[in-house]
């Protein structure tokens, strides 16, 4: 069986595969509510055969949303609609899980399609972004934001607690914090952002301490049983901006404070990132995620191009990720897992979709191909690209195998 479709369990919680549909904002909600599109959505996904199955980034307060139409959790009368999501996404054998955020200084925005720039505090649909430090992004987003008093954080660790409570009794068997892509998390740890002097500044121990008390406060409300992940930006891709190394040696102390899964990506911090970017490659973030994974012994997942299912199912095989995290891919094909089964060779890949569905796909009348996904191959169709394993046939017509066997010689050293 490729081992893509293996079941994965953390702390109380089994998923039936590797395969996380990855948190993208859609730009839907109105004050902060989930309805009937996100029902539609993410239940989709779900009946297409995802293990894992997130929302967007869900803010913990009005301010923390990216835009006006941007979804949260901060107020009880959001509970309803994300108790309609998740309920869904269960029926249709796919565990709900939330990412929780506050996007700090880049909110305030309109929307991608109406340019993504930022609106003044003044404007009816923006308002005054909060911070670490009164330091502007820059570009797009030139408003300068409020310093957080400790206050102000210390209400915000009540937040993310508050926000948990909410998630519980909304049916979610999976939290994870999104402290990555610039965000009010990320934007603590880094020095581009962050220029304090007192506990939440300077060194590494006072820039991780955001990320700690609120790994603190949401584990102090959270069953047990639920796995409480964070999503990481490990690298800024600046010379004065946080580095791999010293990500690897925070996590090891979040580790201690609770942290159950680390989904590696990058900081974000500045427009003006440096040297090889690894966000345009087929499985650029690999490398450092399996860094994280060998060098402080906790499980990883990460994003950014592990679309093409030789590849996503390789870096599983290789022990190289735990999960798989995909955004694009799931947005393009909202039964990808099926896709991938077979094209891999999964037995019987229509086990992933729900029993009527899969009465019909397994009795076709016609050409096996002419459904729409690829017919099933006799055996799992990949490239050795850890260099680990021995390599299963390859086959000549992919358009990825020359890709995946310059993966190869980078995957060597991991």
């Amino acid at each position: 069986m490729p081992h893509l479709f293996t079941p994965y369990t953390l702390k109380g919680v089994t998923l039936r595969n590797r395969i996380a549909m990855s948190p993208m904002t859609m730009y839907r909600s109105t004050d902060g509510k989930l309805d009937d599109f996100h029902l539609m959505y993410l239940g989709a996904r779900a009946a297409g055969g995802f293990g894992l199955v997130f929302p967007e980034q869900i803010a913990i307060t009005p301010d923390g949303r990216t835009t006006t139409h941007c979804a949260g959790l901060y107020d009880d009368d959001q509970i309803e609609g994300h108790k309609r999501v998740v309920d869904m996404i269960k029926s249709m054998g796919g565990v709900a899980a939330i990412q929780l955020g506050h996007t700090g200084r880049k909110g305030s925005l309109v929307t991608p399609w109406e340019g993504g720039h930022m609106l003044p505090p003044e404007h009816e649909a923006g308002w005054q972004t909060r911070a670490p430090s009164a330091i502007a992004y820059g570009g797009g987003m030139p408003y300068v934001p409020r310093e957080l008093t400790t206050d102000e954080i210390a209400q915000i660790m009540q937040d993310y607690a508050d926000t948990t409570r909410r998630a519980v009794e909304a049916g979610y068997e999976w939290v994870e914090m999104h402290f990555a892509h610039g965000y009010l998390g990320s934007e603590f740890f880094s020095p581009l952002a962050n220029q304090r002097t007192d506990q939440y500044g300077g060194c590494l121990e006072n820039r991780t301490r955001f990320h700690l008390e609120a790994l603190d406060a949401v584990r102090n409300v959270l069953p047990d049983y639920i796995p409480l992940t964070m999503r990481l930006g490990i690298d800024d891709l600046h010379p004065d901006g946080v580095t791999v190394d010293e990500s690897i040696t925070a996590i090891g102390w979040m580790k201690e404070h609770g942290l159950d899964l680390a989904d590696v990506s990058i900081g974000f911090n500045t427009d003006m990132m440096q040297g090889d970017i690894p966000i345009g490659a087929l499985g650029g973030m690999v490398k450092n995620a399996t860094r994280v994974r060998t060098e402080v012994g906790i499980p990883v997942a990460t994003s950014w191009n592990l679309g093409q299912p030789e590849l996503a199912n390789r870096v599983i095989e290789e022990d190289l990720l735990d999960l798989v995290y995909l955004g694009r891919p799931a947005l393009a094909n909202a039964h990808w897992p099926v896709y991938a089964a077979r094209l891999l060779g999964y037995q019987d890949p229509f086990s992933l979709v729900p029993e009527d569905w899969a009465w019909w796909l397994r009795n076709l009348r016609g050409a096996d191909e002419a459904i729409g996904w690829p017919a099933a191959t006799n055996g799992a169709a990949l490239r050795d690209v850890a260099g680990v394993a021995a390599a299963a046939p390859v086959i000549e017509e992919n358009p990825i195998s020359e890709e995946l066997a310059e993966l190869e010689a980078e995957f060597e050293t991991v």
